[in-house]
């Protein structure tokens, strides 16, 4: 009987406070709706959407209240922006009128003082370490170690008659990263960080709930081990320290060695793989939102973001506007050719204060990668290949390819 009463007291409190910020601010604030109490409208947020299209959610409320609405997620009030010129003013205006904010599903997983929480000093501290270890300099010298990894594991593919190219590319990637950041040897290692890694990445982005199957679940015990891993590497580290298609082919020719590895001038000169690049990243939106609080009340086109309140950046609207991208669904590398790299418009990477650390060394290791594959391999599609966004991208039945070396035949299926 106690606990029916706590029940209802507790119902009634959190009904009269979501009806009073409604009061409050209802004025001003975008249109939208909050959902239910507590839940908001989280289970709609996170239903699977099988397209590369905006999600549902997005697309729906959108049309019904505009580029900018109000919705509540994992018990939050949060404000969407699939405007531009918002999306411009949060990011240029970081650390004035809004800060790096991240639900409370992301602190219990990263902990309180992960680097994206980080504001002032020691984010510039930290970020200056980590652009020492992936700045230009350094990418200059690291592109025959990217493309020693990129030829080693083609070479292993081509050995193979299938492979499920989304893993194996996400092993190339987190081996190559993490030996550059930890020394982290996959060869030398008795776990696995890559499937513990994956775990905790496919959760970050997940409805909240922490029990046994669910990916929320699989991604705080992905971080535990990951954690519990990097323990282990330090301390052996302390206790035994130690040192730590027409444009590639026109690479080649215009090689004096053909045998030697690419130099970071030919890198330079790939302008049509960076259209290449820039195309697959507005489709794949990796990043299905990116995250701010505003500082205080902003006012905007009319609107108020009351100082507290979540604001969620939503890259997938900007990249799939059909005002800006003509056919927004189709891969088309050649419109980048009109487009700007960076611009309102395109968010692959974030802006301003925190923009992505790692995007060029992210496009040094595509780029090279693709040299390699269109230069020496031949390939095609045996199966999978479909997507579904939760709202993270996820290939559930994976991406299976055959790779043959350009002088063999490829087999049959």
């Amino acid at each position: 009987m106690w606990v029916l009463m706590a029940i209802i007291f507790g119902m009634s409190i959190i009904t009269c406070l979501h009806a009073l910020i409604k009061s409050k601010y209802n004025a001003k604030l975008p249109k939208g709706s909050m959902g239910f109490p507590i839940l908001g409208e989280t289970n709609h947020f996170f239903a699977p959407n099988p397209s590369f299209d905006v999600s549902p959610f997005i697309k729906d409320r959108v049309l019904k209240y505009g580029p900018i609405f109000k919705t509540s997620l994992v018990g939050k009030p949060l404000i969407i922006s699939t405007d531009p010129d918002l999306n411009y003013l949060i990011f240029e205006q970081e650390e004035t009128l809004f800060e790096c904010w991240y639900p409370e599903t992301f602190k219990k997983i990263f902990g309180d003082q992960f680097f994206g929480s980080l504001h002032g000093f020691m984010h510039k501290y930290l970020k200056n370490m980590i652009v020492n270890a992936f700045g230009i300099e350094c990418l200059k010298s690291m592109v025959s170690e990217v493309e020693a990894a990129a030829t080693t594991r083609l070479r292993r593919w081509a050995s193979c008659k299938v492979v499920e190219l989304k893993d194996e590319i996400a092993n190339v990637i987190l081996d190559l990263t993490a030996n550059k950041l930890i020394s982290y040897d996959p060869e030398n290692s008795p776990e696995n960080l890559r499937e513990n890694f994956v775990a905790f990445i496919q959760g970050l982005v997940s409805f909240p709930l922490d029990i046994p199957g669910t990916a929320y679940h699989k991604c705080l015990r992905g971080r535990k081990r990951v954690m519990r891993m990097l323990e282990n590497m330090l301390e052996e580290r302390q206790q035994n320290p130690r040192k730590q298609n027409e444009e590639h082919e026109g690479i080649l020719k215009n090689r004096k060695d053909k045998a030697s590895g690419i130099t970071w001038n030919e890198y330079k000169s790939m302008t049509f793989t960076f259209k290449f690049l820039n195309e697959t990243l507005r489709l794949a939106n990796i990043a299905p939102g990116i995250f701010r609080r505003a500082l205080r009340d902003v006012e905007f086109k009319g609107i108020t973001i009351p100082a507290g309140w979540g604001v969620m950046v939503c890259p997938p609207a900007i990249h799939l506007d059909p005002k800006h991208y003509v056919d927004p669904l189709a891969f088309n590398p050649w419109r980048w050719e009109r487009c700007e790299g960076a611009s309102r418009h395109f968010i692959a990477f974030g802006r301003g204060l925190r923009f992505c650390i790692g995007a060029d060394f992210a496009k040094l290791q595509m780029a090279v990668f693709l040299h390699n594959l269109v230069t020496k391999y031949r390939f095609k599609a045996i199966g999978g290949g479909n997507i579904v966004r939760t709202p993270g991208v996820q290939f559930p039945d994976g991406f299976h390819v055959e790779i043959v070396e350009k002088e063999k035949k490829p087999s049959k299926y």
